[in-house]
């Protein structure tokens, strides 16, 4: 039986195929404040601006492609079971070749209704107002926004929970629930860190045997694969 990696990973490996993130040093998500278009509040108070900015990112991913970072990971399928839990709303994982990708904050390339969150459609074209699902209620961005619940954390849970390996990639570790996902994981496996600028939290403290790869996924992912592969 394979040995199971569990992988986290977040804004920093899309980041070098193009996807700005909103934790830039501005503070801005491409200009706008996240307040005004990734919450609930901002949802109510301006769709249509809500729904203009994920169009926008949502022409923009269809426009860029995965790194090594991505391609890194979907080839450790090779030799073990990989389940990637990402905190990006992109499909740069699936598109790279990994086959088990959870999404913890939803999916840009598909939307849902506002009436039932069951319903779910893909959707790479412009999201207006007036879209609506076979209900007659108006679709919003598949997006877990600020202040939402996060409905997959708890399976994320389950799997860290079977892990043999865990494995952070690019991300900054400051958004929770996320964030706390490796305290769910075997205390006693081995963990590895990949980011140029790794911030080492409480979480990360408390980890004995974690290795830190200070690099871009582009190159760390690959690092991990040769120590994983002497």
């Amino acid at each position: 039986m394979k040995k199971k990696i569990v992988v986290l990973t977040g804004a920093g490996i899309s980041a070098e195929s193009g996807i700005k993130t909103f934790r830039d040093s501005d503070g801005l998500w491409e200009n706008h404040r996240v307040e005004d278009v990734a919450t609930p509040e901002a949802w109510n108070r301006n769709p249509a601006l809500v729904l203009e900015f994920y169009n926008q990112r949502r022409a923009q991913l269809l426009n860029v492609h995965p790194n090594d970072g991505h391609f890194g990971l979907a080839k450790l399928e090779q030799h073990f079971d990989v389940e990637v839990v990402t905190q990006n709303v992109d499909d740069l994982h699936e598109r790279a070749g990994s086959t088990k990708v959870l999404h913890l904050h939803g999916e840009l390339r598909k939307a849902r209704s506002t009436g039932d969150e069951r319903l779910v459609y893909g959707w790479d074209e412009n999201l207006n107002i007036g879209d609506v699902c076979e209900r007659g209620f108006q679709l919003r961005p598949h997006i877990v926004w600020f202040g939402e619940a996060v409905p997959m954390l708890e399976k994320a849970a389950r799997l860290a929970a079977r892990a043999d390996l865990f494995l952070i990639v690019g991300t900054s570790l400051q958004v929770y629930p996320a964030a706390g996902l490796m305290r769910y994981a075997p205390a006693d496996i081995p963990f590895y860190y990949v980011d140029p600028k790794p911030q080492i939290t409480w979480d990360l403290e408390s980890i004995p045997n974690l290795q830190v790869i200070a690099e871009p996924a582009s190159t760390g992912v690959k690092r991990v694969a040769e120590l994983l592969h002497p």
